[in-house]
């Protein structure tokens, strides 16, 4: 991450890179977004419908569960119908990993020590090589092997790093080195100290993750701790938010982590006021409403919202828009940090949609013409006044 403030700067651990469909993990690649279908993959349309919402809320890789012969069949047609790459999430039985990567799957979500004999493990190598996919070894608290809770008693750290090893070595041993590797647990001391460890263990690429987070409200605030936590360390390539919600609303939260520490942009990121006695219009319900107008946007872009004169200039210094709230009706709206004009409270909602459609724009043409973006406002600006 580049940043203009020593202080934001976060150094990301460096890892080997590989690619899941187009998407590059690991190395210099962003850190990519991931969700879960929870539809019947034997239903080829909804699954399809729901991998295209959350295409539309920006997620990069799909994981669709493959536990039967019916699912891998359905699988070919889900590949050739969506945008973005299929994992095939596999657990046991060998012959489902040959099915998916033979249908089209991007990558295969596999312990290589529970497939079976080492006949089998070649097998399934042999067929990711075949289909060019690669392979995400996932190792869960929740169904650690026997040898290793018999050692350690319990699931903990030095476990699933155990474990996670061992499988890694079984895929080296084929000569396959296309692989992530994740050790989740639903206890976020566990998977973060389990990820620090293997992070300073391997060159691996991390895909990051708590798993069985919980509900939006508590699997969200879980996730950004532990997510939060090794991202800002620098530890991650990949990750999912695991919420017992729509896989779109995963796909958002995880979007707005890394729009947090700047590690990716994307879209309208609002920055709003928890509002008091002092606002001069309804904060809350402005934003609520203004993030379901503005969800279509994809060019990166900040607002700010600010219900009144405390903090609202300041804030409007680091956003490309602001409003603050006024009297008499009025309210104070800031482009690049300097007051712009006042606009009507009657309109606000339609007045501020309109001038950040018209920022985006901006933005946009000034990139596919590779102009500053602060010229060709200004270029506008004049053309308006002729």
């Amino acid at each position: 991450m580049s940043s203009y403030r020593p202080y934001q700067h976060i150094e990301r651990r460096k890892s080997r890179q590989i690619h899941v469909g187009n998407v590059p993990v690991g190395g210099d690649a962003p850190v990519s977004v991931q969700t879960m279908t929870n539809t019947l993959t034997t239903d080829a349309e909804a699954t399809i419908a729901q991998i295209r919402r959350a295409e539309l809320a920006g997620v990069d890789i799909v994981r669709v569960s493959c536990p039967d012969e019916e699912s891998t069949k359905a699988l070919a047609e889900i590949v050739r119908e969506v945008n973005v790459p299929i994992v095939a999430d596999i657990h046991f039985h060998y012959k489902r990993a040959i099915e998916a990567a033979k249908a089209g799957a991007a990558c295969l979500r596999i312990n290589p020590g529970n497939i079976g004999s080492a006949e089998r493990v070649r097998e399934v190598v042999n067929a990711a090589k075949d289909h060019n996919c690669s392979i995400r070894i996932g190792v869960n608290a929740g169904s650690l092997e026997k040898h290793l809770l018999e050692k350690y008693g319990e699931p903990n750290p030095d476990a699933l790093v155990e474990s996670a090893l061992e499988h890694a070595k079984i895929l080296e041993d084929h000569d396959f080195h296309e692989f992530k590797i994740s050790v989740k647990a639903s206890d976020v001391f566990m998977a973060v100290a389990a990820y620090q460890q293997l992070a300073d263990v391997c060159d691996h690429p991390l895909h990051i993750g708590i798993t069985e987070a919980g509900s939006k409200r508590a699997g969200t605030v879980k996730s950004s701790i532990g997510l939060g936590n090794l991202l800002w360390a620098g530890v991650g390539d990949t990750m999912r938010v695991s919420l017992s919600a729509e896989p779109e609303e995963e796909v958002l939260v995880g979007w707005d982590i890394l729009k947090s520490l700047g590690l990716r942009h994307r879209g309208v990121k609002i920055i709003s006021c928890p509002s008091c006695a002092r606002q001069g219009f309804n904060v809350i319900q402005t934003v609520q409403t203004l993030e379901d107008r503005l969800a279509h946007i994809k060019t990166p872009m900040t607002l700010s919202i600010i219900g009144c004169v405390v903090n609202g200039p300041g804030e409007a210094l680091m956003t490309d828009i602001g409003v603050t709230g006024g009297g008499s009706g009025r309210h104070m709206v800031y482009s690049a940090g300097k007051q712009d004009h006042t606009m009507p409270a009657g309109d606000m909602i339609e007045h501020i949609v309109d001038l950040v459609e018209k920022k985006v724009a901006t933005l946009e043409a000034a990139d596919a013409n590779n102009t500053p973006a602060e010229e060709m406002a200004r270029e506008a600006s004049m053309s308006t006044t002729d």
